[in-house]
């Protein structure tokens, strides 16, 4: 994601500046802020992959300080695990080496349920593709293979909905633009499977006659998060958006601000590291 993201200046042209200035802004003691301006790992990923993006330099005295204050994660549920592993993956090669790799990754393995999946809740029943997205890519991280992949891939393929894209998990059977892409990315580009074309026509289905994705065909309005997603995906699948590449540059247009960061969706009143990196994602894919 990253790679595409780096493409996203030429379309920000004279902009790109603000944006670097906006995620040096929401630097905070090594890490990154979130939307109440506290040093949070989450964020932390989204304000690195975006520096990054941007050919910004990190820092990375500083980052490795705060990554180490973590230990081995004992205290971390699997989504904030996975964040603390891509946050080790970011640092120079030499200082990658004091990863706790084994311990991070006995830990992602606690979150693994019956069903094959992994969720984002300690002893669930059931997995979730979220959870199993952020587990996988915790492993990629490390470059270290998933236990029982074609568990995995089994998983996910159980969780297509028959009338579009793909159910977060059995117990919520919801099918919604950024799950749908997980399972894309799951199925293409691990799995090597191939996926059924008429997922990217439910992808079309989601978009917003003012531009932008919804994240599902019932959702009111389009947001960064969902259109990025699904360009990404849409891209994977090798489907042309057509006359919707301009709708999707003025809808992200609309939610530019002059601090450099951009809003989640026309009813957001933050600008944060998160949306903005959804941004670049998306105005990387637009520019090709």
């Amino acid at each position: 994601m990253v790679q595409v993201a780096r493409l996203a200046p030429k379309l920000l042209e004279s902009s790109t500046p603000l944006v670097a200035d906006f995620f040096r802004s929401q630097q905070r003691d090594g890490g990154f802020c979130d939307r109440d301006g506290q040093r949070d790992l989450y964020y932390t990923v989204f304000g690195v992959e975006g520096s990054l993006a941007l050919q910004q330099s990190l820092p990375d005295g500083e980052l490795e300080a705060y990554v180490r204050s973590f230990g081995a994660g004992d205290k971390l549920d699997l989504i904030h695990l996975a964040c603390l592993v891509r946050c080790w993956s970011a640092l120079p090669a030499a200082t990658l080496r004091d990863c706790p790799q084994e311990e991070l990754l006995a830990k992602i393995e606690t979150y693994r349920t019956t069903d094959g999946g992994y969720d984002s809740v300690s002893n669930s029943s059931a997995g979730s593709l979220y959870g199993s997205f952020m587990a996988l890519g915790a492993y990629q991280d490390l470059q270290q293979p998933i236990p029982e992949l074609e568990t995995l891939l089994d998983f996910v393929r159980e969780l297509r909905d028959p009338a579009g894209g793909f159910h977060n998990s059995r117990t919520h059977p919801v099918s919604l633009v950024p799950t749908t892409a997980g399972a894309v990315a799951l199925l293409r580009n691990v799995g090597n499977q191939p996926v059924d074309p008429s997922i990217g026509q439910w992808f079309l289905s989601c978009f917003d006659p003012q531009g932008g994705f919804r994240a599902g065909a019932d959702v009111p309005i389009p947001d960064l998060l969902s259109t990025a997603t699904a360009l990404h995906a849409l891209t994977s699948l090798k489907m042309d958006i057509g006359g919707r590449k301009e709708l999707c540059l003025d809808f992200i247009d609309t939610l530019w601000t002059n601090r450099g960061g951009f809003y989640g969706h026309w009813e957001d009143s933050h600008v944060d590291c998160e949306y903005t990196y959804y941004a670049l994602l998306a105005l990387g894919h637009l520019s090709l």
